[in-house]
């Protein structure tokens, strides 16, 4: 480890190490703002957050009370002049520094890595001192800047918990601030001791002894690991007992009276599902006017002004048209589709952290979901995949470890989400009569039942060596949720998905859009004026449909709306009613009737109803819209993702398959 001055020219870095639900990484968004951004620690596939951080310039001394000038800051004995900026680095949550997950070995081999970040903010929650103190307690054993942050002051005092500062600064030998991340209080004064650590020496390590005065050692001559385990404990327990005093008026706060409800055995199961059905409700219906009017905006406004304007320079109806309107402006318009529903996802699942619900709904939910070897937390992204598979996969970022982010995301497209939704309202509707309803219903129940048994085989082959760990968790008290702190979450989530997303969709579009637009023969069809059925588009469809006769609907016209659903699941229909030639598509229902039902019995050979169940088992299981595509490569990687679409196209077939196949048996 090394302590040495900073490179000239790179900005201080601060790390915020701390116990998860100690307030760390609202500190963090605090301290950066909305300029946060995500990356993964070097030689790691663990994603942590960085930003910047503009300490206050009116912020004081604490040991003059006057205010701090950068110009007598200069380079010091194994000091550093303090900038304008600090890159701040939002380490994983960890208990101590012996790592017992991929996380907490992040966080480890950050702050014990050959080049340690310059100084180390340590938050401690003043409810739960002696939690944060054996990491603190650690890190004073090591030649490093230390400053305590000290949260929950506010909560400490209302279980009748005060906690003397000065004293607990003095027992521990660096500075500690007093801070209130979520109503933006402390922070100024959290800049200056910062500041001073930069411009001094790293402290002294705290002095260890033993029984005795000497340490125990082992035969090697280093430190018994037990013994030194022994001595934190007792000197957390002589600090805690000197710096904590208790006011006498501790009382059963409100949070403790609606956690009887909340964690009880029957009502919290109840509440957490209600929750969990309302979040979907408020989704689905706030969003989909918007991202109707949106997707009318484009399909209507923005591409007649397209086309009025290419009109007006000369290239109307040619290839640049095509290009513009049916390809990068139906792009964009799919990617802006989904903003009003990810930002309605996002500030729900901000509010239900912020509020300190979503620690109960992971405990209510362990117990189901420890059965696929996820920890309760991984219920909420499941539930709202069957809003929209997008922000599910990016809400995965809130389970604890890795492994359990990767086996979510992977999970997660086996979710039915609103776009398949309005394919099968058109399909069922069509083919089922007065039964599409139930035909609907069963395909959720279909769906619920993927997650599970898929869940239960990946977590027997893949993730077999995993052992079953019960979930420790420091329940959060409940809170009032801040505007500006669910807005900072909101934006930082919603900018991830769209600078990592919003390419791929809109290459996507385009790149089918040329399918579709290149003749396979001279004489019909192009750029500006496309025949679906002389395209390669069409020719790839051709190819591909020999696939599906065992499923009993190998027909080029069927199939070539799964390829387009790649790009977007709600496409299929208005794929069908071009490729069907449908005169208008916003009339798609009704004029499709005849055609689907001709093309289905024919590919079927008469089992009609069997060829489409299996085409809905096809189209509920198959590989996601591009757009989940691009948020699981960004949450788990391309590797991860490339195997989860040969596993979802594989139980797809299989099972469309088996559907047609037994069903003709029977039959």
């Amino acid at each position: 480890m090394t302590t040495g001055r900073r490179p000239s020219g790179r900005a201080p870095v601060v790390a915020i190490a701390g116990a998860p639900n100690a307030g760390k990484s609202t500190l963090f968004n605090a301290l950066s703002g909305a300029g946060a951004r995500m990356g993964n620690w070097p030689g790691t596939s663990v994603e942590v957050e960085h930003g910047i951080w503009h300490p206050v310039k009116a912020s004081r001394s604490r040991a003059t009370g006057r205010p701090l000038d950068p110009a007598l800051l200069d380079d010091v004995e194994l000091g550093m002049a303090p900038a304008d900026a600090y890159e701040l680095v939002d380490l994983p949550g960890a208990y101590s520094l012996n790592p017992l997950s991929g996380e907490e070995q992040v966080s480890s081999d950050a702050l014990l890595g050959e080049r340690p970040p310059d100084v180390i903010v340590a938050v401690a929650d003043a409810a739960h001192l002696a939690r944060s103190l054996y990491l603190i307690a650690q890190l004073r054993e090591l030649p490093v800047r230390v400053v305590v942050a000290l949260t929950m002051v506010d909560v400490a005092h209302r279980h009748g918990i005060v906690v003397d500062v000065p004293a607990l600064q003095e027992q521990l030998g660096v500075p500690v601030v007093a801070v209130d991340p979520r109503r933006r209080s402390g922070l100024g004064e959290l800049a200056g001791p910062v500041w001073e650590a930069l411009a001094g020496p790293a402290p002294k390590p705290r002095p260890w002894s033993g029984p005795g005065g000497e340490p125990a050692r082992d035969k090697g001559g280093g430190i018994n690991p037990w013994v030194r385990d022994d001595e934190r404990f007792a000197w957390i327990e002589r600090v805690t007992s000197s710096v904590l005093a208790k006011t006498g008026q501790g009382r059963v706060t409100w949070s403790d009276k609606v956690d009887r409800w909340t964690l009880a055995p029957v009502a919290g199961p109840v509440i957490f599902l209600v929750a969990m059905w309302l979040i979907l409700q408020v989704t689905t219906s706030v969003a989909a006017p918007m991202q109707e009017w949106l997707a009318d905006l484009f399909s209507n406004d923005v591409a007649r002004g397209a086309r009025s304007l290419l009109s007006m320079i000369g290239m109307g109806h040619s290839w640049l048209q095509g290009l513009v309107v049916d390809g990068i402006i139906t792009g964009v318009g799919t990617v802006l589709s989904f903003v009003p529903l990810m930002v309605i996802m996002f500030v729900l699942l901000a509010l239900l952290e912020d509020s300190g619900y979503l620690a109960r709904g992971a405990v209510v939910a362990d117990a189901t979901m420890r059965r696929l070897g996820l920890p309760g937390q991984a219920f909420l992204p499941l539930i709202v995949g069957f809003g929209c598979n997008v922000p599910a996969v990016a809400s995965t970022r809130i389970l604890p470890q890795r492994s359990h982010r990767v086996l979510t995301a992977l999970l997660v497209p086996f979710t039915t989400c609103t776009a398949r939704l309005t394919v099968y309202l058109l399909v069922c509707s069509t083919f089922f009569g007065r039964w599409a309803g139930t035909v609907v219903f069963g395909m959720y129940v279909v769906s619920v039942l993927l997650v599970v048994v898929v869940g239960l085989l990946l977590r027997r082959t893949v993730w077999r060596v995993l052992p079953d760990q019960p979930m420790v968790l420091d329940l959060p008290p409940y809170q009032h949720p801040t505007l500006r702190l669910v807005a900072a979450v909101t934006w930082q989530r919603l900018k991830g998905f769209l600078q990592s997303a919003s390419g791929i969709i809109v290459a996507v579009v385009v790149v089918v859009w040329l399918l579709q637009a290149i003749p396979v023969r001279a004489g019909t069809g192009g750029f500006d004026n496309p025949d679906v059925s002389n395209s390669v588009f069409a020719a790839i469809a051709r190819f591909i449909s020999p696939l599906f006769t065992w499923a009993g609907f190998a027909d080029w016209r069927l199939v070539s709306a799964l390829i387009v659903g790649l790009a977007a699941k709600e496409a299929v229909v208005s794929s069908w009613a071009q490729t069907f030639q449908v005169a208008e598509a916003s009339h798609a229902a009704a004029g499709l009737a005849g055609p689907l039902h001709q093309a289905f019995a024919v590919a079927a050979g008469g089992h009609t109803l069997l060829a489409v169940a299996a085409f809905l088992v096809f189209l509920l299981a198959y590989t996601p819209c591009v757009a989940t595509l691009a948020a699981q490569a960004h949450e788990i990687g391309w590797r991860w993702t490339a195997f989860g679409l040969v596993v979802q196209f594989v139980i797809a077939w299989v099972l469309a398959v088996l559907v047609f196949q037994v069903g003709c048996l029977i039959a």
